[in-house]
């Protein structure tokens, strides 16, 4: 490998996809999770915001996916990084939506 490549081949974006899988994965399973236990008190509107939040983790992991791919192709054609914010932004938007829903789960326990 010559010292003036900008990547160590192959593996920075490999090991990304997978920390961006195990995050996908843990939102999937927070949200769930989170509309399963507040079920009894919100009904269906748990229902609808699990289903939001584990859309959210699958949109975060197509994002990361395609992300890998360009990154991937870009770092191997043109020895350049390609990447973009998309999964960062959908992750945290996933996160907000999560606290959003245990902060309404706690407040409605309180109340009742």
């Amino acid at each position: 490998m010559s010292e003036d490549r900008l990547f160590d081949v192959g593996l920075q974006p490999e090991r990304t996809l997978l920390a961006w899988r195990r995050t996908c994965l843990s939102f999937a399973v927070a949200s769930a999770a989170a509309a399963r236990a507040s079920f009894e008190i919100f009904g269906l509107l748990s229902v609808i915001v699990g289903v939001i939040g584990v859309s959210l983790a699958i949109a975060t992991y197509i994002a990361a996916s395609t992300g890998y791919r360009r990154a991937h192709r870009t770092l191997h054609e043109r020895n350049s990084s390609g990447t973009h914010g998309i999964p960062i932004v959908l992750a945290t938007t996933a996160v907000l939506a999560i606290g959003a829903a245990c902060a309404l789960f706690i407040v409605a326990r309180v109340l009742s």
